[in-house]
């Protein structure tokens, strides 16, 4: 598997499954291929957002299921409060730990348009990883 590839799975799983991972990931392969970091980065970014549309997907899933919110975590239920507030632009959290993950399933629950869901997860997500970059060189 290339580095290219197994940083996108990190950062997939990341958004999904694992904590962590796609952040140590990405600063290595900067650090020994700082000529790359442009591809590190979309990668790692591609990989993530996409791991939070899976959270977005479920959402969708569970709205259909369930009906009400009722059913869902108490975390999840303020994450829809806050995306009821701020809308779609709340999304640039979602790289946050803890919730960044209720966040992305309140927005498939609320069925926000897939446009700016998928926009401003990634504009959160890039601005992260670039400034770990920065951080790093």
């Amino acid at each position: 598997m290339t580095s290219l590839s197994a940083l996108f799975i990190t950062s997939f799983l990341a958004a999904t499954l694992l904590p962590g991972g796609s952040e140590a990931m990405l600063a290595a392969l900067v650090l020994d291929q700082p000529a790359m970091t442009g591809v590190w980065v979309a990668a790692a970014t591609a990989g993530n957002t996409l791991g939070s549309l899976t959270s977005w997907v479920i959402g969708r899933i569970l709205r259909r299921r369930l009906g009400t919110p009722a059913g869902l975590k108490p975390s999840q239920q303020r994450a829809l409060e806050r995306l009821q507030q701020w809308g779609a632009p709340a999304l640039l959290l979602a790289w946050l730990p803890i919730v960044g993950d209720p966040l992305c399933l309140a927005a498939g629950w609320l069925r926000t348009h897939w446009v700016p869901t998928v926009l401003y997860i990634a504009i959160g997500k890039a601005a992260r990883y670039l400034l770990l970059v920065w951080a790093l060189l």
